[in-house]
């Protein structure tokens, strides 16, 4: 297969593309550190906490469900890279309004998720150095990681190279350490067995309803995997790249997420209170069980990391779907300005927001965030959603004009991706069932609902003012 790079993506407005900064290497950290996440680190807890070590059963089921969805994104993301990724698919295959529901949707969660990482980073720097403001830490991660996000794309690819680096070698000496335990083979430790899969009121602890919330728990921890497809735009090799880091991601889910899922309930009873403490998590509370010095400072150092990792790129991933929504038409111009190859505004505007997030947490903690939090709950399956129906149409059109662009092809097409779409609508069925998960789903719906609104008005408007640029030239004729 030829190495040739794909054209640059491009302002339409200004003509200035974003740069190509990004390596294979970048590439595959970045689809590593999507998948190993404060998500994993920290959320697992509670899905622990309500499942019992039925969550191995919930994460391999939602595991399935992200490899679906990602094999359709890296099918249309290797047939057509662009920094608006599923967006710019949904525009195509769906028409305008889908684009700018599905970008703008994506975008606020991003910003509003740069806000969370930096309270949670900023709790573990505080609880370090007692009396010191955790606005102040958060401030300081804003303004490291939009200033590296500010300059040329390979830092960003830099820092989340080595982020995912030290996340990779950290979960899998965990994997190996717990293997070893549950096999009797670390010193001072003995085999744990079943007693903790079966005791304390089996498998299904709290029943079908633990299952569901740990199911939707896990869930939500797999978000983030989507940024490696925005990424692939400005890499050497946009349709290798991509392709490549798709189908690796597939055993990294299995190995990262489920295996270590496993390793934490066989080795920790599933209701010990630090399990779901956020403030210790399950990994901690297996490395304390396991009596290794230091293990769960060095596990808190892990944990930060991954929090200012997610914040790294989830500027990165925001600013770029705001460029690529500007670009189209569907957004402020100013935002989609380009300067030394980076959507600078974008990068500003993406963290400011991120960081109001944050004043709100302080200033309307009963009222504003919280409302703030339900809006941006089941952001991530509205996308999904879009993905899968967006996938549907367009493989059918490649298909017909240019085969040769099928590079990665989704599994048994159109079986599995229907399957994957009422796996979406059981999980929102599901959400309906929950009082928490219900609040989170009404308010992602009315905020998609907005922006659906908005964006099919912009799209007939304009509809008419193209419809009345031509009207001359058809009177003249």
């Amino acid at each position: 297969m030829s190495q040739t790079s794909a054209p640059a993506p491009v302002d339409q407005k200004a003509g200035t593309p974003l740069s190509h900064g990004l390596k294979q290497r970048h590439l595959s950290m970045i689809a590593l550190g999507g998948v190993i996440g404060a998500g994993l680190f920290v959320g697992s807890g509670a899905g622990i906490a309500a499942a019992g070590p039925s969550i191995v059963l919930a994460y391999t089921v939602s595991g399935l469900l992200v490899m679906l969805v990602m094999r359709m994104l890296g099918e249309m993301s290797a047939a057509n890279p662009a920094s608006g990724s599923f967006s710019v698919h949904a525009e195509r295959a769906i028409g305008p309004w889908a684009g700018f529901t599905a970008g703008w949707s994506f975008w606020v969660l991003l910003s509003v998720a740069v806000g969370l990482e930096g309270i949670g980073a900023a709790k573990i720097v505080s609880g370090w150095l007692p009396g010191t403001p955790e606005w102040a830490w958060v401030a300081l991660f804003m303004l490291v990681f939009c200033g590296t996000n500010l300059a040329a794309v390979k830092n960003f690819g830099e820092f989340e190279f080595w982020f995912a680096a030290l996340k990779v070698g950290a979960i899998t000496l965990f994997l190996i350490l717990g293997g070893l335990a549950i096999l009797g083979l670390l010193p001072g430790t003995d085999a744990p067995g079943t007693a903790n899969l079966t005791g304390d009121g089996g498998f299904l602890p709290n029943g079908s309803e633990g299952l569901v919330i740990g199911l939707l728990a896990s869930v939500f921890a797999y978000g983030g995997l989507e940024t490696v497809t925005i990424a692939a735009a400005e890499s050497e090799h946009p349709v290798q790249g991509v392709a490549k880091a798709v189908r690796t991601a597939m055993w990294r889910i299995a190995l990262f997420y489920i295996g270590s899922m496993a390793v934490i309930v066989t080795l920790v009873p599933w209701n010990d209170p630090d399990v779901a403490n956020p403030d210790k998590g399950p990994y901690v509370t297996a490395l304390d069980h396991l009596d290794i010095p230091g293990a769960g400072i060095v596990m808190q150092v892990v944990v930060l990391v991954a929090l200012l990792s997610a914040m790294n790129a989830n500027i990165y991933g925001a600013s770029r779907m705001a460029y690529s929504l500007v670009a189209r038409g569907q957004g402020p111009k100013a935002i989609g300005k380009i300067s030394g190859g980076v959507p600078r505004i974008a990068v500003l505007v993406s963290s400011v927001f991120g960081f109001l997030c944050v004043l709100l947490s302080y200033w309307r903690p009963d009222d504003i965030f919280p409302w703030l939090l339900n809006m941006i709950g089941a952001v991530i399956l509205v996308v999904w959603l879009f993905v899968a129906v967006s996938q549907l149409v367009l493989r059918r059109r490649i298909e017909r004009g240019s085969p040769e662009k099928l590079v990665v092809r989704m599994w048994l097409y159109p079986v599995l991706t229907w399957v994957a779409i009422a796996g979406m609508v059981g999980i929102f069925a599901l959400m309906l069932r929950q009082p928490d998960t219900r609040d989170q789903l009404l308010a992602t719906g009315v905020m998609t609902l907005v922006l659906a609104v908005t964006g099919f008005a912009l799209q007939k408007s304009r509809g008419k003012a193209q419809a009345a640029a031509t009207a001359p030239e058809r009177t003249a004729d």
